[in-house]
């Protein structure tokens, strides 16, 4: 039998690319109970990748749902929800029935790619990067947006009327936690889609022209942290407030407690993302990493340079699914240890094109320097360097832009249990790499996120009180090491970078 206490307990929803997790966190800011589900990935066409909109809150509902009654926790007993998600993803829907019209178009998608190289070949890349702080990719929402506009029957007309809305995942689990009340989205997801204005707050109605947008379809951007109304009470039993948003990225990086201008954290999951707190105002990078809006808080808004990484777990997925050369994820430590050094073979995994420093939509993976003497270790190692040096390019950024040698890093997110990884990873970045006690840092976040919006913790200083380390990885590698590792490793990026367009090319003859 559940019985009513005063609220102790903060329920953190983090929506992910593969799977959709309801964490419970005390006071301390430890974990006091987890629920996880995993759903479909769908993959229509080559670089297409789709999920269906309602898997998603379904699987978020019935997560939340099971963390509640697992751990006896009745809905009085939780202070507030905060929501993390997978960003970029874009889901259009009916703002009548709240079913999706289409397909959710995942943040890996390349199939605007070609739309982005009009884009940029028709000299839009200087306005946007200044307005919103991103490059042109197909990374981002907008041509998305745009894709799911043009090639569904009817829709566009529909959108113009304001039958439609469109949201990235924070804003369809909200919409759906509301019953259709409440159609909002914070700035660090709007930040990511190529059409909100870093330095206005707003939509861009230049932006919007560009991508032919109509600004019936937008939700609302309301803070990161602030109660914005409360559930729907038949999900749970009564209504509990929802307070709190986050993009992926940006709550770890305040899960993190990089709270201060300076304090780096990479989160390694799906893909790898680094974030720099760069304070109150947006640097602009010169080094093709993108400047987005970490959060807003208290009124103020903290700015975040950022390295997108596209293939980290992936890769490792890969080998798993793709190769069949492990048979569990976590087996890749020990095989890749098995081996000293990966034999001067590199795999660059370019299997939805290069992000950051890069930003080559028509690169493809690559897998070069095998001999004879090539094994199944060598090239698990050589998918665990790819990871670490895939990182050590955006570090390498992110001190150039920030103007300041950074002298740690924190990690986070399921692969930075891989010892191995985390030490290759200090070793080629010449820096210390940091782990945490709790490294559910995404979730935290969002929790810190809304619990500061509801008293249930009073500020940053707290919530950077209860951070704490487990390991301290620290560089092996002399400097020469580095150097030589780093210029090998540019030496197999550039045989892959192109590569999907030399095949039109070709096909072209």
């Amino acid at each position: 039998m559940m019985v009513s206490r005063s609220p102790h307990l903060v329920l953190a929803l983090d929506q992910g690319t593969t799977s959709s997790r309801a964490i419970l966190f005390d006071r301390a800011g430890q974990v006091r109970g987890v629920a996880q589900q995993a759903f479909a990935q769908h993959f229509p066409q080559p670089g297409w990748v789709e999920h269906d909109a309602r898997d998603i809150w379904q699987t978020q509902l019935q997560v939340a749902r099971e963390v509640l009654s697992a751990q006896g926790v009745a809905p009085q007993d939780v202070a507030c929800i905060g929501i993390t998600n997978q960003r970029e993803t874009t889901v259009l829907w009916d703002r009548a029935t709240g079913e999706p019209v289409g397909p959710a178009i995942v943040w890996q998608d390349r199939r605007t790619a070609a739309n982005c190289d009009a884009l940029r070949q028709a000299g839009h890349a200087a306005s946007i990067q200044q307005r919103t702080g991103l490059v042109i990719d197909a990374y981002f929402s907008a041509t998305k947006l745009a894709w799911l506009l043009d090639n569904l029957p009817g829709v566009r007309s529909r959108a113009e009327r304001g039958e439609l809305a469109f949201g990235t995942v924070d804003s369809w689990l909200v919409w759906q936690l509301t019953g259709g009340r409440l159609h909002v989205t914070d700035p660090s997801n709007a930040s990511r889609t190529l059409l909100f204005n870093i330095h206005t707050f707003q939509w861009d109605p230049v932006l919007l022209a560009l991508f032919n947008i109509p600004a019936a379809v937008l939700p609302a951007v309301v803070p990161s942290s602030g109660v914005l109304g409360g559930s729907d009470p038949a999900l749970f039993g009564a209504a509990i407030p929802i307070a709190g948003m986050a993009g992926d990225q940006q709550a770890a990086t305040f899960g993190q407690a990089c709270h201060q201008p300076g304090m780096a954290k990479n989160t390694y999951g799906t893909g790898c993302f680094m974030l720099l707190n760069a304070g109150e105002q947006p640097v602009s990078s010169k080094h093709r990493l993108l400047t987005t809006v970490g959060w807003t808080l208290g009124g103020a808004p903290a700015y975040c340079l950022e390295g997108a990484v596209f293939m980290a777990g992936a890769t490792v997925q890969w080998l798993r699914d793709g190769l069949n050369i492990i048979e569990h994820a976590s087996d890749v430590e020990a095989l890749a240890g098995s081996v000293s050094d990966t034999g001067d073979v590199y795999l660059v995994p370019a299997f939805a094109g290069l992000g950051a420093p890069h930003w080559d939509g028509h690169a493809r993976a690559a897998l070069v320097g095998m001999t004879r003497g090539t094994g199944r270790a060598h090239i698990a190692r050589a998918a665990l360097e790819a990871i670490a040096l895939q990182s050590a390019e955006v570090f390498s950024a992110m001190e150039a832009d920030a103007y300041l040698p950074l002298k740690e890093l924190r990690v986070d997110g399921g692969a930075c249990a891989n010892n191995l990884l985390m030490q290759v990873q200090a070793d080629v970045l010449g820096v210390p790499v940091v782990r945490p006690r709790i490294t559910e840092t995404t979730a935290l976040g969002a929790a810190y996120l809304a619990g500061l919006a509801t008293g249930f913790w009073q500020g940053t200083d707290e919530i950077a009180a209860l951070w704490q380390v487990d390991r301290v990885f620290e560089p092996a590698w002399s400097a020469d090491q580095r150097l030589a590792k780093c210029a090998r490793w540019a030496q197999a990026v550039r045989r892959s970078e192109g590569w999907a367009a030399l095949a039109d090319e070709g096909s072209s003859l």
